[in-house]
């Protein structure tokens, strides 16, 4: 059930392991999406503009577990490139030792902070008590987010693209059908939303440990293997901890545009939460490459075979530009149509409400390919073993939407909040496009090249990119 990345075409590779990973993806944004057009539709854009104004401070935390889950799957993913399954499982047993004390710091920590935090972001008063209820739950979901993201990391890592997607299938029924009972039939309100989200995606998680645990004999740990190593554990934090700094800090220049935007009021709010639930939908074919990529060159790396590194980063940037090119096609056309999705048609701003969130996804769209450069070379470089570029990348990214939610929509309103991450975007891509090259050339001068078609001759370490 696992799958080797280190032999073959880059572009059928990258193509056959994406794919599943999209679909994935696609689940999970469509239950995202179900809650979305509930509480528009049936909630109102009050409710709308609550659940929207908690969506960077939910980027926040939400990022950085899935950002160091993702860096926990890095070393596993190099392992089996190297064929060294013992240290590979190892990894796995003390990547689940480190969620769980993760999972419950965090929980705790937000959980206590969360109304302070809507405060300082200058919540609208009257949508303060339903944001503070959504996103208080969502924290205390955070183990169930833990739960899945490390283990479809660590399935993702054996190349095996496939079998998360059937957890996440699980999960979205699930979610829909929670969304309805809790939302129409105990009338919960957005608390019945969040409460879907969370427990979905808890099942979906216990579901994937059990048929781990059936289906993979390769991670079948013994004692030995199963106990927290100290060294394992700084390797693993030293990939984890800056790909999920990577995503807070780029979160720290959304929460700065989200208080500019909440301080335009709550119709803009509303616009910019139904807007952004489209883009995220539309994101997902270049979140998937930016998985692909991480197991990709994880797996190369592993295996010393460098040649193919900079050639799968052209693959799949070939394949960012064409569905870039698709994506903004359909959005010139079906933006109105796709906005109409998450609102009531009977409010009383429903025409400005929509014209507000197509132009919103009309914008994101133009940019389409600088974003999927970004997480195609971003995971790209984290998969080489250099995740503190990941670090610089998000710094840039967060000073880009910083500048334009202080300077530019006070001056100029919601347009220029439009565009702030196509700004940010662009800004990293100056940055890690570069950088990808030198993250290239430094491992062809530490470690000797494998032919594509033979075996490496020698492992590489546990830390690409680090001296022996």
């Amino acid at each position: 059930m696992t799958k080797d990345l280190t032999t073959g075409s880059p572009m059928r590779l990258i193509i056959g392991f994406a794919l599943p990973t999209l679909f994935g993806m696609l689940f999970q944004q469509l239950y995202n999406l179900v809650d979305t057009m509930i509480v528009g539709r049936l909630l109102g854009a009050s409710a709308l503009a609550a659940v929207g104004s908690t969506g960077s401070i939910n980027f926040f935390v939400i990022g950085f577990c899935m950002g160091v889950c993702n860096g926990f799957a890095i070393p596993v993913a190099q392992r089996m490139g190297a064929n060294e399954p013992s240290k590979m499982r190892r990894y796995a047993a003390n990547a689940a030792w480190l969620s769980i004390l993760f999972a419950l710091v965090l929980t705790a920590a937000t959980g206590l902070l969360c109304r302070r935090i809507l405060t300082v972001m200058l919540t609208p008063e009257d949508i303060f008590a339903n944001a503070y209820t959504y996103i208080f739950i969502i924290f205390m979901g955070i183990p169930a987010t833990f739960l899945y993201n490390l283990l479809a990391g660590i399935i993702r890592s054996l190349g095996d693209s496939k079998t998360p997607v059937y957890f996440l299938a699980l999960s979205s029924i699930l979610n829909i059908a929670l969304d309805f009972a809790l939302i129409l039939g105990v009338q919960a309100g957005v608390a019945g939303a969040a409460i879907a989200t969370v427990t979905s995606q808890a099942v979906s998680g216990i579901a994937c440990l059990f048929y781990m645990r059936k289906k993979y004999p390769i991670l079948r740990m013994t004692r030995e293997e199963r106990k927290l190593d100290l060294h394992s554990c700084a390797v693993l934090c030293s990939m984890g901890i800056p790909m999920g700094l990577q995503y807070s800090i780029t979160a720290i220049g959304s929460i700065v545009l989200q208080s500019s935007v909440n301080a335009l009021g709550s119709l803009y709010v509303a616009a910019v939460a139904a807007g952004a639930k489209v883009y995220q939908l539309l994101a997902c074919p270049f979140d998937a490459m930016g998985a692909t990529m991480a197991t990709y060159c994880g797996q190369n790396v592993g295996a010393c075979k460098l040649d193919r590194l900079g050639r799968g980063i052209r693959s799949c940037a070939l394949l960012g530009l064409g569905c870039s090119a698709i994506a903004f096609c359909a959005m010139l056309r079906f933006a109105p149509q796709c906005a109409m999705l998450f609102l009531d048609s009977k409010e009383a701003d429903m025409l400005l409400l929509t014209q507000l969130t197509a132009r919103y996804i009309i914008i994101q769209s133009a940019f389409f390919f600088p974003l999927s450069l970004v997480n195609i070379v971003r995971f790209s470089i984290q998969g080489m073993g250099f995740s503190p570029f990941a670090i610089l990348a998000g710094v840039l990214e967060m000073a880009a939407r910083t500048s334009v939610g202080l300077i530019l929509v006070p001056a100029f309103g919601y347009t220029a909040a439009c565009f702030a991450s196509p700004a940010a975007w662009v800004c990293a891509d100056l940055f890690l496009v570069p950088a990808s090259a030198a993250c290239i050339a430094k491992l062809r001068r530490l470690y000797p090249n494998t032919p594509e078609d033979t075996p490496a001759a020698q492992p590489v370490p546990l830390r690409a990119g680090a001296n022996r």
